[in-house]
Protein backbone atom coordinates (compact mmCIF):
# COMPACT_ATOMS: atom_id res chain seq x y z
CA UNK A 1 0.00 0.00 0.00
CA UNK A 2 2.74 2.48 0.81
CA UNK A 3 4.29 4.13 -2.22
CA UNK A 4 7.88 4.40 -3.40
CA UNK A 5 7.88 7.96 -2.06
CA UNK A 6 6.78 6.71 1.38
CA UNK A 7 9.61 4.20 1.27
CA UNK A 8 12.13 6.89 0.39
CA UNK A 9 10.92 8.86 3.41
CA UNK A 10 11.44 5.85 5.70
CA UNK A 11 14.93 5.21 4.29
CA UNK A 12 15.78 8.90 4.65
CA UNK A 13 14.60 8.92 8.28
CA UNK A 14 16.61 5.77 9.02
CA UNK A 15 19.78 7.23 7.50
CA UNK A 16 19.26 10.46 9.44
CA UNK A 17 18.91 8.52 12.68
CA UNK A 18 22.07 6.53 11.92
CA UNK A 19 23.95 9.75 11.17
CA UNK A 20 23.24 10.97 14.70
CA UNK A 21 24.83 7.92 16.34
CA UNK A 22 28.30 8.23 17.80
CA UNK A 23 29.19 4.63 16.90
CA UNK A 24 28.95 2.84 13.54
CA UNK A 25 25.79 0.86 12.74
CA UNK A 26 25.99 -2.42 10.84
CA UNK A 27 23.84 -3.01 7.76
CA UNK A 28 21.79 -5.62 9.63
CA UNK A 29 21.12 -3.14 12.42
CA UNK A 30 20.20 -0.48 9.87
CA UNK A 31 17.71 -2.82 8.19
CA UNK A 32 16.16 -3.62 11.58
CA UNK A 33 15.76 0.10 12.23
CA UNK A 34 14.12 0.55 8.84
CA UNK A 35 11.69 -2.31 9.42
CA UNK A 36 10.81 -0.91 12.82
CA UNK A 37 10.04 2.49 11.34
CA UNK A 38 7.80 0.91 8.71
CA UNK A 39 6.04 -1.18 11.37
CA UNK A 40 5.46 1.96 13.45
CA UNK A 41 3.96 3.69 10.44
CA UNK A 42 1.65 0.74 9.86
CA UNK A 43 0.45 0.83 13.46
CA UNK A 44 -0.27 4.56 13.28
CA UNK A 45 -2.15 4.13 9.99
CA UNK A 46 -4.35 1.39 11.41
CA UNK A 47 -5.05 3.43 14.54
CA UNK A 48 -6.14 6.48 12.55
CA UNK A 49 -8.63 4.38 10.59
CA UNK A 50 -9.76 2.73 13.83
CA UNK A 51 -10.30 6.08 15.57
CA UNK A 52 -12.37 7.51 12.70
CA UNK A 53 -14.56 4.40 12.82
CA UNK A 54 -14.96 4.64 16.59
CA UNK A 55 -16.17 8.25 16.30
CA UNK A 56 -18.72 7.20 13.68
CA UNK A 57 -19.89 4.19 15.69
CA UNK A 58 -20.44 6.30 18.77
CA UNK A 59 -23.86 7.20 17.36
CA UNK A 60 -25.10 3.80 18.58
CA UNK A 61 -23.67 4.40 22.06
CA UNK A 62 -25.28 7.83 22.08
CA UNK A 63 -28.63 6.36 21.07
CA UNK A 64 -28.48 3.73 23.82
CA UNK A 65 -27.57 6.25 26.51
CA UNK A 66 -30.34 8.64 25.56
CA UNK A 67 -32.97 5.91 25.23
CA UNK A 68 -32.10 4.62 28.71
CA UNK A 69 -32.92 7.92 30.41
CA UNK A 70 -35.63 7.81 33.07
CA UNK A 71 -37.88 10.06 30.99
CA UNK A 72 -36.47 10.07 27.45
CA UNK A 73 -37.72 12.73 25.08
CA UNK A 74 -38.82 12.10 21.51
CA UNK A 75 -35.37 13.21 20.34
CA UNK A 76 -33.73 10.85 22.83
CA UNK A 77 -35.67 7.95 21.35
CA UNK A 78 -34.95 8.90 17.74
CA UNK A 79 -31.18 9.49 17.56
CA UNK A 80 -30.09 9.12 13.95
CA UNK A 81 -27.62 6.24 13.75
CA UNK A 82 -27.26 6.19 9.98
CA UNK A 83 -23.50 6.73 10.17
CA UNK A 84 -23.05 3.56 12.25
CA UNK A 85 -24.25 1.63 9.22
CA UNK A 86 -21.80 3.31 6.88
CA UNK A 87 -20.89 0.72 4.25
CA UNK A 88 -17.19 1.60 4.14
CA UNK A 89 -17.09 1.48 7.92
CA UNK A 90 -18.51 -2.04 7.98
CA UNK A 91 -16.36 -3.18 5.09
CA UNK A 92 -13.36 -2.20 7.21
CA UNK A 93 -14.69 -3.82 10.39
CA UNK A 94 -15.30 -7.06 8.51
CA UNK A 95 -11.76 -7.04 7.16
CA UNK A 96 -9.98 -9.87 8.98
CA UNK A 97 -6.55 -8.25 8.71
CA UNK A 98 -7.85 -5.01 10.21
CA UNK A 99 -9.61 -6.77 13.08
CA UNK A 100 -6.54 -8.84 13.92
CA UNK A 101 -4.26 -5.80 13.90
CA UNK A 102 -6.61 -3.82 16.16
CA UNK A 103 -6.53 -6.74 18.60
CA UNK A 104 -2.76 -7.25 18.34
CA UNK A 105 -2.01 -3.55 18.85
CA UNK A 106 -4.36 -3.42 21.87
CA UNK A 107 -5.83 -0.07 20.86
CA UNK A 108 -8.62 -0.54 23.37
CA UNK A 109 -6.08 -0.09 26.18
CA UNK A 110 -5.43 3.58 25.41
CA UNK A 111 -8.34 4.80 23.29
CA UNK A 112 -10.14 7.46 25.32
CA UNK A 113 -13.92 7.11 25.14
CA UNK A 114 -14.50 10.64 26.40
CA UNK A 115 -12.39 11.93 23.54
CA UNK A 116 -14.37 9.89 21.03
CA UNK A 117 -17.59 11.21 22.54
CA UNK A 118 -16.31 14.78 22.26
CA UNK A 119 -15.48 14.40 18.58
CA UNK A 120 -18.81 12.69 17.88
CA UNK A 121 -20.66 15.62 19.47
CA UNK A 122 -18.65 18.03 17.33
CA UNK A 123 -19.51 15.95 14.27
CA UNK A 124 -23.28 15.87 14.78
CA UNK A 125 -23.34 19.66 15.17
CA UNK A 126 -22.00 20.20 11.63
CA UNK A 127 -24.12 20.83 8.51
CA UNK A 128 -22.12 18.11 6.74
CA UNK A 129 -23.42 15.53 9.20
CA UNK A 130 -26.99 16.82 8.89
CA UNK A 131 -26.78 16.55 5.10
CA UNK A 132 -25.44 13.01 5.38
CA UNK A 133 -28.20 11.82 7.71
CA UNK A 134 -30.89 13.25 5.42
CA UNK A 135 -29.80 11.29 2.35
CA UNK A 136 -32.44 8.88 1.04
CA UNK A 137 -29.98 6.22 -0.08
CA UNK A 138 -26.43 5.09 0.40
CA UNK A 139 -23.71 5.55 -2.18
CA UNK A 140 -19.95 5.14 -2.10
CA UNK A 141 -19.28 8.84 -2.55
CA UNK A 142 -21.32 10.02 0.46
CA UNK A 143 -20.13 7.10 2.62
CA UNK A 144 -16.54 8.00 1.83
CA UNK A 145 -16.97 11.75 2.25
CA UNK A 146 -18.40 11.61 5.76
CA UNK A 147 -15.49 9.47 7.00
CA UNK A 148 -13.01 11.77 5.28
CA UNK A 149 -14.78 14.72 6.91
CA UNK A 150 -14.34 13.19 10.36
CA UNK A 151 -10.63 12.74 9.68
CA UNK A 152 -9.78 16.03 7.95
CA UNK A 153 -12.21 18.47 9.57
CA UNK A 154 -12.90 17.05 13.03
CA UNK A 155 -9.76 15.18 14.07
CA UNK A 156 -6.77 16.74 12.33
CA UNK A 157 -7.45 20.37 13.39
CA UNK A 158 -7.96 19.32 17.01
CA UNK A 159 -5.16 19.98 19.52
CA UNK A 160 -6.69 17.31 21.76
CA UNK A 161 -6.37 14.74 19.01
CA UNK A 162 -2.82 15.81 18.19
CA UNK A 163 -1.87 15.49 21.85
CA UNK A 164 -3.53 12.08 22.08
CA UNK A 165 -1.62 10.78 19.05
CA UNK A 166 1.69 12.25 20.20
CA UNK A 167 1.33 10.53 23.57
CA UNK A 168 1.08 7.10 21.98
CA UNK A 169 2.95 7.38 18.67
CA UNK A 170 6.45 8.85 18.75
CA UNK A 171 6.61 8.88 14.94
CA UNK A 172 3.57 11.13 14.56
CA UNK A 173 5.51 14.23 13.41
CA UNK A 174 7.69 12.27 11.00
CA UNK A 175 4.69 10.55 9.45
CA UNK A 176 2.11 13.35 9.45
CA UNK A 177 2.20 14.01 5.70
CA UNK A 178 2.35 10.31 4.85
CA UNK A 179 -0.58 9.44 7.12
CA UNK A 180 -2.78 12.14 5.64
CA UNK A 181 -2.20 10.69 2.20
CA UNK A 182 -2.55 7.03 3.24
CA UNK A 183 -5.79 7.49 5.17
CA UNK A 184 -7.50 9.46 2.40
CA UNK A 185 -6.22 7.01 -0.17
CA UNK A 186 -7.73 4.14 1.82
CA UNK A 187 -11.13 5.81 2.09
CA UNK A 188 -11.04 6.57 -1.62
CA UNK A 189 -9.97 3.17 -2.95
CA UNK A 190 -11.36 0.93 -0.21
CA UNK A 191 -8.65 -1.64 -0.87
CA UNK A 192 -9.22 -4.75 1.23
CA UNK A 193 -5.50 -5.55 1.12
CA UNK A 194 -4.39 -2.21 2.58
CA UNK A 195 -3.74 -3.66 6.03
CA UNK A 196 -2.28 -7.03 5.09
CA UNK A 197 -0.10 -5.65 2.29
CA UNK A 198 0.94 -2.37 3.91
CA UNK A 199 4.28 -2.97 2.21
CA UNK A 200 4.76 -5.64 -0.43
CA UNK A 201 7.81 -7.88 -0.62
CA UNK A 202 8.92 -6.06 -3.76
CA UNK A 203 8.76 -2.66 -2.08
CA UNK A 204 10.44 -3.94 1.08
CA UNK A 205 13.27 -5.24 -1.09
CA UNK A 206 13.55 -1.84 -2.73
CA UNK A 207 13.67 -0.19 0.71
CA UNK A 208 16.44 -2.48 1.95
CA UNK A 209 18.44 -2.13 -1.28
CA UNK A 210 18.21 1.66 -1.21
CA UNK A 211 19.24 1.81 2.44
CA UNK A 212 22.22 -0.55 2.14
CA UNK A 213 23.37 0.96 -1.16
CA UNK A 214 23.52 4.45 0.35
CA UNK A 215 25.53 3.04 3.27
CA UNK A 216 27.86 0.98 1.07
CA UNK A 217 28.42 3.70 -1.52
CA UNK A 218 28.78 6.61 0.88
CA UNK A 219 32.35 7.36 -0.19
CA UNK A 220 31.47 7.15 -3.89
CA UNK A 221 28.50 9.50 -3.58
CA UNK A 222 30.33 12.02 -1.40
CA UNK A 223 33.19 12.12 -3.92
CA UNK A 224 30.64 13.07 -6.59
CA UNK A 225 28.79 15.58 -4.45
CA UNK A 226 31.56 17.53 -2.68
CA UNK A 227 33.40 18.86 -5.80
CA UNK A 228 30.11 20.34 -7.04
CA UNK A 229 29.34 22.30 -3.89
CA UNK A 230 31.43 25.27 -5.05
CA UNK A 231 31.21 27.81 -2.24
CA UNK A 232 29.28 25.46 0.04
CA UNK A 233 31.05 23.78 2.93
CA UNK A 234 29.98 20.13 2.98
CA UNK A 235 30.22 20.11 6.76
CA UNK A 236 27.82 23.05 7.03
CA UNK A 237 25.16 21.71 4.68
CA UNK A 238 22.03 20.44 6.42
CA UNK A 239 22.67 16.78 7.24
CA UNK A 240 19.31 15.84 5.76
CA UNK A 241 20.14 17.57 2.45
CA UNK A 242 23.36 15.58 2.18
CA UNK A 243 21.49 12.33 2.85
CA UNK A 244 18.90 13.24 0.21
CA UNK A 245 21.65 13.96 -2.31
CA UNK A 246 23.37 10.66 -1.58
CA UNK A 247 20.10 8.78 -2.03
CA UNK A 248 19.51 10.51 -5.34
CA UNK A 249 23.00 9.76 -6.66
CA UNK A 250 22.61 6.11 -5.65
CA UNK A 251 19.40 5.89 -7.66
CA UNK A 252 21.19 7.43 -10.65
CA UNK A 253 23.97 4.88 -10.54
CA UNK A 254 22.57 1.67 -9.07
CA UNK A 255 18.81 1.52 -9.72
CA UNK A 256 18.56 0.97 -13.43
CA UNK A 257 14.76 0.87 -13.76
CA UNK A 258 14.15 4.27 -12.15
CA UNK A 259 14.41 7.17 -14.65
CA UNK A 260 16.68 9.99 -13.55
CA UNK A 261 13.91 12.57 -13.91
CA UNK A 262 11.73 10.58 -11.51
CA UNK A 263 14.59 10.46 -9.02
CA UNK A 264 15.26 14.20 -9.22
CA UNK A 265 11.58 15.11 -8.82
CA UNK A 266 11.12 12.75 -5.88
CA UNK A 267 14.07 14.13 -3.93
CA UNK A 268 13.18 17.74 -4.66
CA UNK A 269 9.77 17.04 -3.09
CA UNK A 270 11.34 15.32 -0.08
CA UNK A 271 13.75 18.20 0.45
CA UNK A 272 10.90 20.71 0.34
CA UNK A 273 8.75 18.68 2.72
CA UNK A 274 11.34 17.61 5.28
CA UNK A 275 14.31 19.99 5.18
CA UNK A 276 14.82 23.77 4.97
CA UNK A 277 13.06 26.32 2.77
CA UNK A 278 16.03 26.50 0.40
CA UNK A 279 16.56 22.75 0.24
CA UNK A 280 14.32 22.05 -2.73
CA UNK A 281 16.19 24.44 -5.00
CA UNK A 282 19.56 23.31 -3.62
CA UNK A 283 18.84 19.61 -4.18
CA UNK A 284 17.38 20.30 -7.62
CA UNK A 285 20.50 22.15 -8.76
CA UNK A 286 22.97 19.62 -7.39
CA UNK A 287 21.19 16.50 -8.62
CA UNK A 288 20.54 18.02 -12.04
CA UNK A 289 24.23 18.92 -12.46
CA UNK A 290 25.41 15.51 -11.26
CA UNK A 291 22.96 13.79 -13.60
CA UNK A 292 24.19 15.81 -16.59
CA UNK A 293 27.85 15.16 -15.79
CA UNK A 294 27.36 11.43 -15.23
CA UNK A 295 25.26 11.11 -18.38
CA UNK A 296 27.91 12.92 -20.42
CA UNK A 297 30.47 10.43 -19.10
CA UNK A 298 28.12 7.50 -19.93
CA UNK A 299 28.12 6.42 -16.29
CA UNK A 300 24.34 6.16 -15.99
CA UNK A 301 22.72 3.09 -17.49
CA UNK A 302 18.96 2.78 -17.40
CA UNK A 303 16.78 -0.03 -18.65
CA UNK A 304 13.12 0.27 -19.55
CA UNK A 305 10.64 -2.32 -18.39
CA UNK A 306 7.10 -2.03 -19.66
CA UNK A 307 5.53 -3.11 -16.38
CA UNK A 308 8.04 -1.57 -14.03
CA UNK A 309 6.49 0.13 -10.99
CA UNK A 310 8.29 3.35 -10.19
Amino acid sequence: MISRRNIRVKVMQTLYAIDSFSTPVSKDEAIKMLKKKIDESKELFVYLIYFVIEVARYSETDARHKASKHLPSYEDLHVNTRIAGNELLWKTLENTSFSELVKDYKFYSFTEQELIKKFYQQLIATPEYKDYTELNSRNKKSERRILEFIFTDILLPSEDFTTHIEEHFLNRDDDAEMMHSLVLNYFNKQDENSFRDFITEEKMEFAKNLLTTVIDKSEVTLNLIKPRLKNWDADRIAALDLIILQMGVCEFLYFETIPTRVTINEYIDLAKAYSTEQSGQFVNGLLDNINKDLSAENKIEKQKYKNSTL
